[in-house]
């Protein structure tokens, strides 16, 4: 069973994701979000094209995963119930991390630099953000990018990890902890 933490940390991917706030997780949420990523970051085709395609893969791979009532809807329990599993599912964390870490790289340089970052973050939250004081958390050996497999680690201590210290807890931003639970800074 997912932790107040977890609970806390995924919830906030899924209201953001939740495009009309219905509570629910479809298909037109995830056109809405991936909409929003491709308004506020470099414009290139075939780069456009890679977003929207892993985008839709990841919720395909959610739909399938998560709905368990096949209503073609994800609830946050439902989601929530994936996360506890994830664990021992390590292939499929890793290939997502790789997925989206190719969805963040808007310029295809292998690295993810901090205005990739902060895009990726505008888009999520639907607002502006400032992201200097995360992207440090994330930039495990200080040079300013995060590379592949620093992003991988991070994905994989965001999902499947319930420990308010990990880095990863910040990949998608700041969010309010449970009480009790001390920050990262």
């Amino acid at each position: 069973m997912s932790t107040e933490f977890q609970r806390r940390k995924i919830a906030g991917v899924f209201n953001a994701m939740d495009a009309n706030s219905d509570g629910l997780l479809e298909e037109t949420d995830f056109e809405a979000l991936t909409a929003r990523w491709l308004a506020v970051r470099d414009r290139d085709p075939e780069r456009d094209a890679l977003l929207r395609t892993i985008m839709m893969g990841w919720w395909s791979t959610l739909l399938n995963t998560s709905d368990l009532n096949r209503d073609n809807k994800v609830t946050l329990d439902e989601v929530l119930l994936v996360v506890d599993r994830l664990g021992s599912m390590a292939d499929v964390v890793a290939g997502t991390a790789r997925a989206m870490f190719e969805a963040i790289d808007e310029n295809g340089d292998g690295e993810i630099a901090a205005d990739e970052y902060r895009r990726l973050i505008e888009a999520w939250s639907g607002e502006r953000v400032d992201t200097d004081e995360v992207f440090p958390l994330l930039d495990s050996d200080g040079d300013g990018r995060i590379s592949k497999a620093e992003f991988a680690q991070l994905w994989t201590e965001f999902w499947a990890g319930n420990d308010p210290e990990a880095p990863g807890t910040w990949v998608f931003g700041r969010f309010e902890l449970p009480v009790g639970q001390s920050p990262q800074s």
